[in-house]
């Protein structure tokens, strides 16, 4: 458990913690290394965790595995008695959403009252979902043969699923992977990202008040050497990730050779389409989540905005306008609605993509450099571009910051071919009062998702790309299916 809190000059609470959560308990690291966290807002150092070895991850794994293995062991759970457990941890998540929301906002920037509405209630709503689709769910079934016998079709769980959780949506994203996972009877390994390790803590402290067994749930802490070691892990059945596509792709590959289950959900560079007839002033909340939510560190965002050549200078005004009136600050500010970026370097990252823009001849409409009142911090200007090249650089690559880009398109058809005209399909979305002609444009962008006037993922329906996007789906009776393996007996003819 964490030590003492220790003040720092009155500013902020620093968190240190000593152990790691492994078989139920926090036990002590098998490493004396350590991970520094800092505030994205200050750069100041906010806490520490262990950084985990190997041998930390053997622990944890044998602990998930002896959580099934055991005789009453979690696999071998009612799914009632599962879904009452997934139940009592949503509420354990819930009575601690106000600070769990809070330290996420400190470390990845993420604005609070973004991280009120997605880091602590929609993982509450998503362990609560999979405890009533559990609850509902058919194990096993009794299939009549076309060749005269029966078979008996059971879905057992997949085993221990080693899952590794991004930076921008570090609860949320956890809740994808662990409630299924639960719900289906395995046991979860968690490597949260480095620059999101004190909430964990938090999660940690509610699977023990939740009653959740010893084992069922283990989080090792640690970079990247980490994940790749618990991927490449024997004691691990199912590998699920979501991060960069490089990365995904490196992941993919080395379950492919180890010929095990894995599911990627990765990088996008998603299109909104703005038809003639969109109300621009009706949709702007919608416009503004859809496009910039989280400081645009969201994999679903719509960066590339496709306006109608006939109201192409409108629209740019219109995002201009939403631009550079965004109230960037403090992201413990329930006012602030642009908040820091996660880390130097990934800023660094950021202004190198808005050079590259400029370099290339993308008109800069607003935006593009630092705020002049933000002295600490990892801060970038919310930064529109115009005249944009559909295959430059910025409108090809992801570029994970609050950087929009806005081209014209001649025809409808024109626009459904610039949205496709990228190696990703993760999201998308199209404003219009023509809903008819809406659904016809969403089944035609090759995308894992579309929002029409809207966007915004739910539990009951599969969360997942195509193409540079990911392999396989998360949410829904999909992401379920997701965590089980089927099992076949042959019976005779009668």
């Amino acid at each position: 458990m964490p030590s003492e809190p220790i003040e720092q000059s009155g500013e902020f609470t620093m968190l240190e913690y000593r152990t790691l959560f492994v078989g139920g308990v926090q036990a002590a690291p098998l490493s004396a290394n350590s991970i520094t966290v800092r505030s994205a807002s200050t750069g100041q150092v906010i806490g520490s965790v262990p950084a985990a070895s190997e041998a930390d991850v053997d622990a944890a794994v044998a602990a998930a595995g002896r959580a099934l293995s055991d005789r009453g062991g979690w696999g071998g759970w009612s799914p009632a008695q599962r879904a009452d457990v997934l139940d009592r941890l949503a509420s354990e998540l819930e009575a601690r959403g106000e600070e769990i929301a809070a330290r996420v906002a400190q470390q990845n920037g993420m604005p609070i009252s973004t991280a009120l509405a997605i880091e602590a209630a929609i993982p509450v709503a998503v362990f609560r979902y999979y405890a009533a689709l559990v609850r509902n769910t058919e194990f096993e079934e009794l299939r009549p043969g076309v060749l005269g016998g029966e078979a008996h079709v059971r879905r057992v769980p997949v085993g221990v699923v080693g899952a590794i959780i991004p930076w921008n949506y570090p609860n949320l994203l956890t809740a994808f992977k662990v409630a299924p996972a639960l719900a289906a009877g395995c046991a979860v390994v968690l490597k949260p990202s480095p620059e999101t390790t004190l909430d964990t803590y938090l999660f940690a402290e509610a699977v023990q008040q939740a009653g959740v067994p010893a084992g069922v749930i283990n989080i090792v802490t640690g970079g990247a050497d980490i994940g790749r070691y618990l991927v490449s892990h024997p004691g691990v059945d199912k590998v699920t990730f979501t991060g960069s596509t490089a990365v995904g792709r490196e992941i993919g590959a080395r379950c492919g050779e180890l010929l095990r289950p894995v599911t990627l959900e990765l990088g996008g560079k998603s299109a909104a389409i703005i038809l003639e007839d969109a109300d621009l002033a009706l949709h702007a909340e919608g416009l503004f989540q859809a496009t910039l939510l989280n400081n645009g560190q969201t994999c679903v965002a719509n960066t590339r905005i496709l306006a109608p050549r006939s109201r192409y200078d409108e629209v740019v005004d219109f995002f201009a306008e939403m631009v550079k009136g965004a109230r960037v600050g403090d992201p413990l500010l329930p006012e602030t609605q642009i908040g820091p970026l996660v880390s130097d370097k990934h800023r660094q990252r950021v202004e190198h993509y808005i050079a590259r823009g400029v370099a290339d001849g993308a008109r800069l409409v607003a935006g593009g450099g630092r705020p002049m009142d933000r002295e600490h911090g990892w801060f970038v200007e919310p930064t529109l571009f115009a005249d944009v090249d559909p295959g430059s650089v910025i409108a090809q690559e992801e570029i994970f910051g609050p950087v929009l880009s806005v081209m014209p398109y001649e025809s409808v058809a024109d626009a459904v071919r610039i949205a496709n005209d990228t190696s990703y399909g993760l999201a998308g979305t199209i404003w219009t009062a023509d809903l008819a002609a809406a659904h016809e444009i969403a089944h035609a962008v090759d995308s894992g998702t579309f929002g029409i006037n809207y966007y915004m993922l739910d539990p009951v329906a599969p969360f997942g790309g195509i193409k540079a996007s990911g392999l396989g789906r998360e949410l829904g009776p999909e992401g379920l299916a997701a965590c089980l393996q089927p099992r076949t007996t042959y019976l005779p003819p009668a």
